[in-house]
């Protein structure tokens, strides 16, 4: 047995040696290998590895031999049960190190790699001669600690936000007792109506009134804040020996016909890829994207998580269960549609080593591929190239929280383990996660990389999309503001204001909408409910004060999208009018959700668009490319 985590340093040219010896890799890959190694400033093994030169059961074998080390079967000789209850099943899993016996009053922990097995040590800060080192194949080390700590891990995964910073408390209440409470409410504001028709009306078209007005102040601030600021010098390239590891994570469930596309975008990476990990999270129970999975030839720097059975089946609490198998420093999302621009990690990577150490979080900007499909995709074109190239950015440079778009987002790992990760109940767990950071001190950063996204182009399932995001919004509210003091604190007066003009206008336009549309009736000379309460002249100002604020949005929509790759939307910016009041039918069909089902994810289907996805995707090489230059595997 070893007692030192690091004898096979003490021999550093001899391990390179012993495998060109034992005939496990010849000379011309140990070169390239060793080049890569020295160039990126990473171990020879995570090249040999993520260049598919030799597989993780190769190089343990080799690492056996060298260090005269026995290789343990552990379906054969199965560690101790009783040992793994006195170490963190999390940490395990992140260093794929077990305990397996105690002899000579040292613990032997089973590990791949001498490498791995001193961080584990270094991270339980005890002295390294309490434990002995043996090997042991890290597939059979990873699906031991699954079986053996899956309730641990399962629960976990749901419940690693603090309590009183998480939605799930509301598991407590049951829905009979939320439908009880909504049907009193409802009743109440029934007979208000009832009784005063025209001065509850007049209630609503206030306060309709007065966010809208705080939504376009906002809007404009932002659009300013934008536009008339120099754009930000791009940081120096960062060099390739201070590239982080990264570790990016793709939620997947029911993407049978995405999932070859999407293997297809990733391999025009141009990250390093022998410090960059794809995880893909699966679903137990999804045997369609499994199978799917299975018939792809999966590079070694890509691999598949299974996450098991549990509640709830939502995409915060896949990734909160993938999180412990991800080996970066950064950790990023994507989803299963997405193409991403090949050097985008590098552009993370540059943004990270220059920022400040509050800087934890960088929301890349999200376009939409399929813009031409139809009216609808070319409407949800314009509104993400407005909310993300001009509104987003400009939140951020007044300094206001941003709320986080669901993908095309990189963390620093720490932080985002220090905030236990996604609200696995949350169905925005990633506006949610935004105010988190916020909150607890960090920042967050708007950069110029983009991602290609698949636009929800048919009208139901855009309905069902977005009053999931109204309902996560509500919910996110709603849990902010449960000690709207504490929170007053903690983001300080400015962020506070902008939580609030931002939340409580954008679901209140959506809830208030026909309210507000019936100002088009001053516009056109017809009567208005309201002429008892105030002057035709008054309403005539707010009507075309309301037309004011269309035309703003107008502009604001036009200068998104006045860019060469998106010009041909121009001319269908003045539908948008007809565009948004889809949003009110989602608005009570979130309204109805958060009553009877507050955490349910409401499933978008991607690969509706798969021509313009194969599209893009040609100039990608049709087979995922694993050679590496002057080697033959």
């Amino acid at each position: 047995m070893v007692s030192t985590a690091l004898k096979d340093t003490t021999r550093p040219n001899n391990f390179p040696r012993h495998l060109l010896r034992a005939g496990c890799i010849s000379a011309s890959q140990l070169l390239y290998a060793q080049a890569q190694s020295s160039q990126l400033d990473c171990r020879l093994s995570d090249v040999l590895l993520a260049e598919g030169i030799l597989t993780e059961a190769q190089l343990t074998e080799a690492f056996a031999r060298y260090l005269e080390l026995p290789l343990v079967d552990i379906v054969q000789d199965p560690p101790e049960l009783d040992l793994g209850q006195n170490y963190d099943p999390a940490l395990m899993l992140r260093h794929r190190v077990i305990p397996w016996r105690i002899v000579n009053g040292r613990t032997v922990l089973l590990a791949s790699n001498s490498d791995d097995f001193a961080a584990f040590v270094t991270s339980l800060h005890l002295p390294p001669v309490q434990f002995e080192l043996a090997l042991a194949l890290p597939t059979q080390i990873e699906t031991h600690i699954i079986q053996n700590h899956r309730q641990y891990l399962t629960e976990r995964a749901s419940s690693r936000v603090p309590e009183d910073e998480s939605c799930r408390t509301w598991e407590k209440h049951t829905s009979m007792r939320r439908l009880g409470i909504t049907i009193v409410g409802l009743a109440g504001l029934l007979t208000m109506i009832v009784l005063f028709p025209k001065e509850v009306f007049a209630i609503f078209a206030l306060w309709a009134t007065a966010t809208l007005v705080v939504s376009a102040v906002m809007r404009l601030l932002a659009f300013a804040a934008e536009k008339s600021t120099v754009p930000d010098q791009l940081p120096p390239e960062c060099p390739p020996d201070a590239l982080p590891r990264i570790s990016v994570l793709v939620p997947l469930f029911k993407e049978r016909e995405i999932a070859s596309v999407l293997l297809k975008r990733l391999s025009r990476l141009t990250y390093p890829k022998a410090k960059l990990e794809v995880v893909l999270a699966v679903e137990e129970t999804d045997s369609m994207t499994r199978d799917a999975l299975r018939k792809s030839e999966l590079p070694n720097w890509m691999k598949i998580v299974v996450v098991p059975e549990g509640s709830p089946k939502t995409k915060p609490r896949a990734m909160n269960y993938a999180l412990d198998f991800c080996a970066g420093d950064i950790i990023g999302i994507w989803d299963a549609e997405d193409a991403p621009a090949p050097d985008q990690l590098e552009t993370v990577a540059r943004h990270f080593a220059s920022a400040p150490e509050n800087l934890v979080c960088l929301q890349g900007i999200l376009d939409y591929y399929n813009s031409r499909q139809n009216w609808l995709a070319r409407c949800f074109t314009i509104e993400y190239a407005a909310w993300f190239r001009l509104i987003l950015p400009g939140m951020s440079r007044l300094g206001l929280a941003i709320p986080l778009g669901g993908t095309t987002l990189f963390f620093k790992r720490r932080a985002l383990e220090e905030l236990g990760g996604w609200d696995a109940h949350n169905v925005t767990e990633d506006a949610d996660l935004g105010f988190r950071l916020a909150r607890h001190g960090y920042r967050t950063d708007v950069i110029s990389t983009r991602t290609g996204e698949e636009a929800n182009c048919r009208i139901w399932p855009w309905i069902r999309q977005r009053s999931r995001w109204l309902k996560g919004y509500l919910v996110t509210y709603f849990v902010h503001m449960r000690h709207p003091l504490l929170l007053w604190k903690q983001l300080g007066t400015w962020k506070f204001l902008g939580f609030q003009a931002h939340f409580v206008s954008a679901l209140s336009q959506f809830i208030l909408a026909p309210v507000l549309w019936s100002f088009w009736l001053v516009i056109f000379g017809l009567p208005h409910p309201l002429e008892q309460f105030v002057s035709h002249d008054i309403l005539l100002f707010l009507g075309l004060s309301f037309l004011a604020i269309e035309v703003l949005n107008a502009l604001i929509n036009a200068t998104a999208v006045a860019r060469p790759d998106l010009k041909h939307l121009l001319m269908w910016v003045p539908t948008m009018h007809f565009y948004y009041p889809l949003g009110a039918i989602a608005a009570y069909k979130a309204l109805y959700e958060l009553v009877l089902k507050p955490f349910y994810w409401d499933k978008t289907q991607h690969g509706i668009s798969l021509k313009q996805a194969v599209e893009i995707s040609d100039t990608a090489p049709t087979k995922l490319d694993r050679r590496v230059p002057g080697v033959e595997l």
